[in-house]
């Protein structure tokens, strides 16, 4: 199949640009997550973005259980877009959980990548208490998520929703994001956060060549504040900055907060 439809790869900014961001989006939305962030790079930049296949205009058909049961599916095609878009040097920017797949395909694929930008990313969600890591979910509580999405998926939404994007005071942003969930299959939606809730990626950090940014926000569900100093202390060479910005998705709540530290690292 032709690479472009199955991930919905679009092409923006500047095509004569020196230099190239490639955005990946996390769980529950699509490339469209980054649309209040890409005019601000549209002129210097050349700009990629693209669907995880399972969502937005992806190809659902190359979904595959098996192939997504871990992120190594993702972390390869990862590998392809980027070989596919590349022209220039290119500074991946990945939200959430396509964070750490862009962490791991330039550990596979260095000449591929320039820099990394992480936003609300983990190495691993789940406790681990034989090393004293705090991930911030019990295995009681990600086992209680699963079973949620698995037998109420529209009351999961929901809750989830408000949870995540946080921002109480502008309930539209919480709305946005249960419409994108509602747009996932719910088989498909279990599958995916199988795959980043039970991660554990923690070995990856240290063989990390690149320069890499690492946002964190005041308050994210998913992430704590914790999660995030834990990366800068074993990602080489790291810069750590908590954003003046609340929940999973600062890129959609708190868009110049983001630009702005994006500029500053670019």
């Amino acid at each position: 199949m032709d690479l472009s439809k199955k991930h919905n790869i679009h092409f923006a900014g500047n095509p004569q640009a020196s230099e190239t961001l490639v955005f990946g989006h996390g769980f529950g939305v699509d490339q469209q997550s980054f649309s209040r962030i890409i005019p601000a790079f549209e002129e210097r930049y050349r700009i990629v973005l693209y669907d995880n296949i399972g969502g937005g205009q992806s190809d659902i058909s190359s979904y595959s259980y098996e192939r997504y049961a871990t992120l190594e599916g993702y972390v390869t095609d990862l590998m392809d877009i980027m070989t596919f878009s590349q022209g220039t040097p290119t500074t991946y920017i990945g939200h959430s959980v396509s964070g750490m797949i862009g962490l791991m395909a330039a550990n596979r694929r260095p000449e591929l990548f320039d820099k990394l930008v992480l936003i609300g990313s983990s190495p691993r969600y789940q406790d681990d208490p034989a090393t004293s890591y705090t991930g911030g979910f019990d295995n009681a509580s990600l086992q209680a998520l699963f079973e949620a999405i698995q037998t109420n998926y529209e009351a999961w939404i929901i809750g989830f929703s408000a949870l995540a994007m946080r921002n109480s005071d502008r309930p539209a942003l919480a709305e946005q994001f249960a419409r994108s969930l509602q747009a996932l299959r719910p088989d498909i939606a279990l599958g995916v956060a199988k795959a980043i809730f039970l991660l554990d990626q923690r070995q990856e950090l240290p063989k990390v060549s690149h320069p890499t940014f690492i946002l964190q926000t005041a308050d994210d569900i998913a992430v704590p504040a914790v999660v995030s100093e834990y990366m800068e202390r074993h990602i080489p060479g790291s810069t750590r900055i908590q954003i003046n910005a609340q929940g999973h998705f600062p890129q959609i709540s708190a868009p110049d907060e983001v630009i702005h530290a994006l500029q500053s690292f670019l």
